[in-house]
């Protein structure tokens, strides 16, 4: 009986890629890991505690002098570059499971506002535009816009007011535009605004306009109603399913259970970091075989709040959690892979992911000790080699091959 648990802490990057600075030249500095260890040492006054990471080798794929430069544990470590376009959780739990993202682009819908256009008055609706903006007026009361809330060009949005009309029917106008979309998400919005909805259109960076949906009041309003239409994607390719389809059984842990696709697994959603990892160590200590993959979402949360002390609590906090998972996992075969799906540095000046390398590290507690892997392509990379140590066949993902050390340490 073996255990492998995929624990993904949202934002968590070590570095920027080399492309980070395409959008904004200022993301080259982006190090999300380095940049909160040195607030806390230089304002807080301490170095963070991470005895848990540091064991896993979080410092030999980071060099910091808060992180230990060696470890005693049998661990693979190395880095991961993400593997789809931009920086989104959505994309990269999808591409961590084995998804194939090269079909999905970032783009404005301004790039595209014919070819939605089209559709939607194929479905039979009424398209009108708002002034000269790039954006639509469906059937007079449902906006489709750049998500200005993410990095530019990865979702768009469909949202209207509950008043005008019914949820029902912003997710029927959203589907249309899923089906020409390249983006990653088409996200259905519906809520209650304080105002008619063009009163909140506005810019946002990189040449995008769509609506500021925290200004409309959605958010406060109450009722607030929302769904994700990701990329078409097989999903009987990614990681989950192929363990359900062998008999094993599968939990979903926090953004994980929102956001991954399997009928047999069992979701426990949750955002404080505190129930993520209670649900975490419940279901490594049920009998028999299990896959888990489990996400840390307040990382995420204080690098838009661009709250490096609340990012530094919370990283304590998981590496409690770590430490208890590794004692868990004590047993021949069973794995506890350590990542991230993007980065979301605390300092880097604006409430946008951030394009980073994220750490890999693999406790493996039959392996004789420190073993260095290679840099992954991308996150697909991740899901391979989990699914290696289940047993399976990495072939079996649409995308992935798993990782093997390049070489032992000294």
């Amino acid at each position: 009986m073996s255990k492998t648990v995929i624990f993904v802490v949202d934002g968590f990057g070590i570095g920027a890629m080399p492309d980070a600075g395409a959008l904004r030249p200022g993301d080259m500095r982006a190090d999300t890991c380095g940049h909160t260890l040195d607030h806390h040492r230089t304002e807080l006054g301490r170095p963070l505690r991470l005895p848990s990471f540091g064991a896993l080798g979080l410092g030999l794929v980071h060099p910091h002098p808060d992180l230990a430069d060696r470890t005693t544990l049998p661990v693979a470590v190395g880095r991961a570059a993400l593997g789809y376009p931009g920086a989104d959780t959505y994309a990269g739990h999808q591409t961590m499971m084995g998804a194939d993202f090269t079909s999905v682009t970032v783009a404005r819908l301004g790039e595209h506002l014919d070819e939605v256009a089209a559709a939607l008055r194929a479905g039979g609706h009424r398209v009108d535009p708002l002034d000269t903006k790039p954006l639509l007026v469906v059937d007079g009361a449902v906006l489709v816009h750049d998500n200005l809330e993410a990095d530019p060009g990865i979702n768009w949005n469909a949202s209207g007011r509950l008043e005008d009309l019914s949820f029902r029917r912003i997710l029927s106008i959203a589907r249309t535009v899923r089906a020409v979309a390249p983006v990653a998400r088409v996200i259905a919005v519906g809520g209650h605004a304080d105002a008619p909805l063009p009163r909140f259109v506005r810019p946002g960076d990189g040449g995008t306009v769509g609506l500021d949906t925290p200004a409309t009041g959605f958010y406060r309003n109450g009722e607030l109603e929302v769904q994700h239409l990701g990329a078409p994607l097989d999903h009987t390719r990614q990681l989950p399913e192929l363990a359900a389809r062998a008999g094993i059984p599968v939990t979903l842990v926090g953004k994980a259970a929102d956001i991954l696709a399997c009928d047999a697994a069992v979701r426990r959603p949750a955002v404080p970091t505190a129930d993520v990892l209670a649900h975490t160590l419940d279901a490594v200590r049920a009998d028999g075989d299990g896959l888990v993959v489990a996400n840390v979402q307040e990382t995420d949360l204080a690098g838009h709040q661009q709250d490096t002390s609340q990012y530094g609590a919370v990283l304590e906090e998981v590496d409690a959690g770590l430490g208890e998972l590794i004692a868990l996992l004590d047993s021949p075969g069973d794995r506890l892979i350590v990542t991230g799906d993007h980065g979301n540095d605390p300092t880097i000046g604006h409430a946008y992911h951030t394009r980073e390398y994220v750490p890999v590290l693999i406790h493996r507690p039959e392996a004789s000790g420190l073993e260095l892997l290679p840099d992954a392509t991308g996150l697909a990379d991740v899901g391979a080699t989990a699914a290696h140590a289940l047993g399976l066949d990495p072939a079996g993902l649409a995308n992935g091959t798993a990782l093997r050390p390049a070489r032992h340490a000294a």
